[in-house]
């Protein structure tokens, strides 16, 4: 009959595809005994393809964290600031209006020396540092005109409504605004208030008061 026929036909065909491999390609000779066939399992390749997918690159994350040209890089700030090694907490200054207020940086590094005891096995600044750092930016502000001429020194004679919302660790950029308040000439005496800033998120704030002393 044509079914038996076809049935017939069927297994012929089964045959002759079983001496060639399946879907008619010749089968792959056999593996020498000793001989490893490296095989990437497909979830590795899928892996990789992601990978390849979502990896941004070196140069993608440089013009991420391109920063504002400096106002004044670190010799200017050394030239208004009395401050040094390892106490000039402040890099550069990325925006300033004079006699009013100003912007400054200070990139947090594990290779601070305070580190080295705050605390070995947690590394945080220590809030007085953050604070100390915020009134070197104040005194960017305070020891130029129309201030003052940037002969004698600023102490601190007060600081107020110091509060600390989070940590700064290693690899933080501290990002610093000193805004003058108040200047009383005959006495030498300034104000200020103060906010820093670390990805956006506010660190550190409070009021600041100081003393010129020649």
């Amino acid at each position: 009959s044509k079914t038996v026929e076809l049935l017939h036909r069927s297994s012929a065909r089964m045959l002759a595809l079983a001496s060639f491999g399946l879907a008619g390609s010749p089968q792959r000779p056999a593996v020498p005994h000793g001989v490893a066939r490296a095989r990437l399992p497909v979830a590795a390749v899928a892996e990789e393809t992601v990978a390849e997918e979502t990896w941004a690159g070196a140069e993608t994350w440089s013009k991420a964290f391109a920063e504002p040209e400096a106002i004044f890089e670190i010799n200017r700030i050394k030239e208004i600031l009395p401050h040094r090694y390892p106490f000039l907490l402040v890099d550069k200054v990325i925006e300033f209006e004079a006699g009013k207020r100003c912007v400054g940086v200070k990139k947090v590094t594990s290779n601070e020396e305070f580190f080295n005891g705050h605390f070995p096995q947690r590394p945080i600044m220590p809030g007085v540092l953050q604070v100390e750092a915020m009134a070197q930016v104040g005194g960017l502000v305070a020891l130029q005109e129309p201030i003052t001429d940037g002969k004698g020194d600023f102490f601190f004679a007060g600081v107020n409504n110091v509060k600390w919302r989070r940590p700064v660790v290693p690899g933080d950029t501290l990002v610093m605004e000193m805004e003058l308040t108040a200047f009383k000439a005959k006495f030498g005496l300034v104000k200020m208030k103060g906010v820093a800033y670390v990805d956006g998120q506010k660190v550190v704030e409070g009021d600041f008061q100081f003393a010129m002393v020649k």
